[in-house]
C-alpha cells in the first residue's frame, strides 16, 4: 500500500508520517520509508542523529542506475538516457516489491532499527547550493516517482512518502501514485489552504484523501477543521510529551506513547487497509500514460530527442500478477 503524508510547512506531517512509521513496524509489516521533501528530517523523526542522516544514499545522485536497472530488457526504451521521471513500465521493465532486495535498495535504501522493528529508508537528498540556478528540486524526485511507477505492492506491506510541503507535488503527477494520501491540517485558515487545492486535484483524478488535524487543542479546533474540510476530517492530534521528547532527540521506547495518539495511527492504518479492495490498477496505469504524455510533450521530447510516447506499451497494466512476468 502506498501512502504519502503531505501538508504546507510546519504542519507537522513529517512528525506523524515518522509516527505511523514507527507504528507499521510494531506490526511486522515490510515497510519502506521515503523522504521525498525539499527540506530532509525524516531521518531525524526516525531517530538518525545528524552524521547517520548526512551519510544516507541520495536517491537523485542514483538516478542513472536506477533507470538501468528498472528499463530491464524492455525494447521499447531505447535507453536509460530516454526515461524521465514518468516512464511508465511495459513489457519486460523490472518490477520492484516491497520484500525483495535488488539494486535499487542495495543502492538507496539503509535500514533504520526501530524499537518496533526495522524500515527501510530512502532518500532524495537534500537541495543544495550547487543546485540554485542550474536544476530544479522536482528533477530530485523524479526518481521516487519512477520508482513508484515501477513499485508493485499488496496487501499489508507499505510504501509511506514523507511529499514536499504545500501544493508542490502537482508540478508532475506523482500525487496520483497513492492508495491514500494524509493531508496534515493545523487548526487555522492557512492550515486548511493546502487542502482545498488538494480536494479539487483529488476529485479529478479519483485520489483517496483524508485530513489528519493536528496540534489541535480544543472541540473548537475540531469544530474548525469540521467545518473546513467536512467528512475528509479522518482523525486529530493534539500534544504529545512522547513527540516533545522525540523532537529533543530522546525518544522514549515508542511502546509508551500515548494512547490517543496510538488509537490515531491504528484509524489511519484501517483507513489505508480499506482502499485495497477498491484498487483500480486500470486507472492506475491509465493515470501513469496520461502524465507521461503531458510530461513528453511538454519537455521530454525536447530534452531526450527522442519521441517517448513510443515508450508507452498499449497492453501493459500494473498489478500484482505482473510481477510474475517481469
Amino acid at each position: 500500500m502506498k501512502i504519502a503524508f503531505v501538508g504546507k510547512g510546519g504542519s507537522g506531517k513529517t512528525t506523524l508520517s515518522s509516527l505511523f512509521i514507527r507504528h507499521l513496524a510494531t506490526t511486522g509489516a515490510p515497510v519502506v520509508a521515503v523522504d521525498a521533501d525539499i527540506n530532509q528530517h525524516l531521518g531525524a523523526a526516525l531517530g538518525l542523529d545528524d552524521e547517520q542522516a548526512a551519510e544516507l544514499p541520495a536517491m537523485g545522485a542514483r538516478l542513472p542506475l536506477i533507470k538501468d536497472y528498472l528499463r530491464g530488457a524492455n525494447p521499447r526504451i531505447a535507453s536509460a538516457e530516454t526515461m524521465i521521471k514518468t516512464t511508465p513500465p511495459g513489457d519486460g521493465s523490472r518490477l520492484l516489491r516491497l520484500r525483495e532486495q535488488n539494486p535499487v535498495y542495495d543502492a538507496c535504501a539503509r535500514p533504520v532499527e526501530l524499537d518496533g522493528g526495522a524500515v527501510r529508508l530512502m532518500v532524495t537528498g537534500p537541495f543544495t547550493e550547487s543546485d540554485l540556478g542550474v536544476a530544479c528540486y522536482h528533477s530530485k524526485t523524479g526518481a521516487v516517482e519512477l520508482c513508484l511507477n515501477h513499485l508493485v505492492d499488496g496487501r499489508d506491506e507499505y510504501a509511506v512518502v514523507d511529499m514536499t510541503a504545500g501544493s508542490d507535488s502537482f508540478a508532475s503527477g506523482m500525487f496520483t501514485r497513492f492508495d491514500m494520501t494524509f493531508l496534515v491540517a493545523e487548526p487555522t485558515r492557512k492550515g486548511v489552504s493546502v487542502y482545498r487545492q488538494y480536494r479539487d486535484y483529488a476529485l479529478d483524478f479519483g485520489v483517496a484523501l483524508k485530513v489528519v488535524g493536528n496540534k489541535v487543542q480544543s472541540q473548537d479546533d475540531i469544530d474548525f477543521l469540521r467545518e473546513q474540510v467536512g467528512e475528509d476530517l479522518l482523525v486529530t492530534v493534539g500534544h504529545s510529551d512522547w513527540v516533545r521528547s522525540m523532537e529533543k532527540g530522546r525518544p522514549p521506547r515508542f511502546a509508551l506513547l500515548e494512547d490517543t495518539t496510538r488509537t490515531a495511527l491504528r484509524t489511519l492504518q484501517d483507513a489505508v487497509d480499506a482502499t485495497y479492495e477498491h484498487r483500480d490498477w486500470e486507472r492506475y496505469t491509465r493515470q501513469m500514460v496520461h502524465f507521461h504524455l503531458k510530461n513528453a510533450q511538454s519537455w521530454g521530447n525536447a530534452r531526450t530527442g527522442a519521441d517517448l510516447a513510443s515508450q508507452i506499451d498499449p497492453g501493459f497494466v500494473l498489478r500484482e500478477e505482473a510481477i510474475a512476468t517481469a
